[in-house]
């Protein structure tokens, strides 16, 4: 981590100026995780305010436009997210630092985005950004990688990323059977989708298991 912690510093621009530093990778392979790590050890480094995280896990579309769509059963799919939202979003963090943005996150109790949950403060120098598919080419996704001064990959094998991906489903209220099916079903094909961007990305980040 004290390494990626410094190449995450090196990327911290003057007072007055922001980045964009993306982290993409498959579900459940630390990316979240690592956002927090990141965040804080910069602030810690750098003083309160200097890094804040924003989740592209906040422009999941929301159940009642899946279901609209007919796609309920493949939320967390590429195209189950809001991007020119998400990008309106990165593009506006970029411009306006003169007062506070707010930032939706996702509730995985409520398994709904909701609107606020974060804050970008005028003070922050590095906004840490992650999510599934943000090395992606395809249209709407591409324009991620000319915002961001680098994208990074995060990745873990994929029995360990399974796991966690049972573990996250189950916590939600599944049974066992039920969100190992979820995870195959839907989970396993879309790592494999954000797999094929891998070298995309400047630095490719492996992680180990969460600690509990």
């Amino acid at each position: 981590m004290s390494d990626t912690l410094a190449a995450a510093a090196a990327l911290v621009p003057d007072a007055g100026q922001r980045r964009v530093l993306g982290l993409a990778g498959p579900p459940a392979a630390g990316k979240s995780t690592l956002a927090r790590e990141l965040v804080d050890g910069l602030n810690r480094r750098f003083g309160p305010g200097t890094a804040a995280n924003v989740p592209l896990d906040g422009f999941h579309l929301s159940n009642a436009q899946l279901e609209r769509l007919g796609v309920a059963d493949r939320k967390g799919a590429i195209f189950t997210f809001d991007v020119d939202g998400y990008l309106a979003l990165l593009r506006r963090l970029l411009a306006e630092r003169s007062r506070d943005v707010y930032v939706p996150d996702y509730d995985r109790t409520l398994h709904e985005p909701i609107a606020a949950r974060h804050v970008v403060a005028p003070g922050v120098r590095l906004v840490v950004t992650e999510g599934n598919y943000l090395a992606s080419p395809a249209e709407g996704w591409r324009e991620i990688a000319d915002l961001a001064i680098e994208l990074w990959y995060v990745e873990t094998p994929d029995e360990e990323r399974l796991r966690r991906l049972v573990r996250r489903h189950s916590s939600g209220g599944r049974g066992v059977r039920a969100a190992r099916e979820r995870a195959h079903h839907n989970d396993v094909p879309n790592g494999e989708l954000v797999k094929v961007d891998r070298d995309r990305c400047a630095r490719v980040i492996t992680t180990g298991p969460w600690r509990s």
